[in-house]
């Protein structure tokens, strides 16, 4: 039976009530094929490379519809090769579909191992080394650091994150906290509308070195540029940021073994 709701707020109290349990509101993500193709025909793939990695940047904002097939990645790329007709302009965004795609192999030869670490650690320490729970500062945004409390709050009330600061979460738990890297990848699992098994997991492998040459960290230079200046100017913590180093200043710190 499908129940028909005379507004937003009605929807929003309905889904109170059914999961009362359930943290924020109502997501302003849209499910559904006629959302899903507004999203798409909206997407300028020609600014997404040169922009992406900036939170005010070009992204595509279609991992959910992908992560719940109402879009594929083949459908995607079909369609953006006939809207442009030059795959250049939007060559950066298929080598993104094609890690999906890549991801989504590795889980289906192996649907084990995404859970397990599919090489050891390149830090420098020990898996035992590794709290192997999340926090309650950090599951409840109470760090201190701006940007980390803001990304868990809007991961907590949209169910979607960039992609850069999902990286920037990624390493903070894992290198500069020392937490496993499954405790946040089940984090994230639990809060994402795009939450895909394959690719969060991957992707928090190969922040924490398991699925990569080397850890991924950044610092504090690197955080202001890209998320242009928004999130440290009024932090509680900018006097004491643990981010705040230069690359090597930070590898040695991290990784005095490495």
């Amino acid at each position: 039976m499908r129940v028909q709701f005379a507004s937003r707020n009605d929807l929003e109290a309905y889904l109170r009530t059914m999961f009362p349990d359930a943290e924020g509101g109502l997501s302003p993500l849209r499910g559904g094929n006629a959302a899903a193709n507004r999203v798409l025909e909206a997407f300028d793939a020609g600014k997404y490379a040169a922009t992406r990695n900036f939170l005010n940047g070009t992204v595509s904002r279609l991992s959910a519809y992908l992560r719940h097939g109402v879009l594929t990645l083949a459908g995607v790329r079909r369609h953006l090769l006939h809207k442009h007709r030059n795959l250049d302009r939007f060559l950066k965004f298929v080598q993104e579909l094609a890690w999906r795609d890549y991801w989504q192999r590795v889980y289906a030869a192996e649907p084990d191992s995404i859970w397990h670490s599919a090489e050891s650690l390149k830090t420098g320490r020990p898996e035992s080394h590794y709290a192997a729970q999340l926090p309650a500062d950090i599951q409840n945004a109470n760090t201190g650091l701006a940007c980390m409390d803001a990304f868990v709050t809007e991961l907590k009330t949209t169910g979607y994150l960039h992609n850069h600061a999902r990286m920037w979460f990624a390493a903070y738990v894992v290198h500069f906290c020392r937490i496993r890297w499954q405790a946040g990848a089940a984090f994230f699992l639990s809060h994402l509308l795009d939450g895909d098994p394959a690719s969060n997991n991957l992707s928090w492998q190969w922040v924490a070195s398991t699925f990569s040459s080397k850890p991924y960290i950044f610092n504090k230079e690197n955080l202001e540029h890209y998320s242009s200046g928004t999130l440290c100017a009024n932090c509680p913590s900018r006097k004491q940021c643990p981010f705040d180093a230069t690359y090597e200043d930070l590898s040695e710190r991290l990784f005095p073994h490495v």
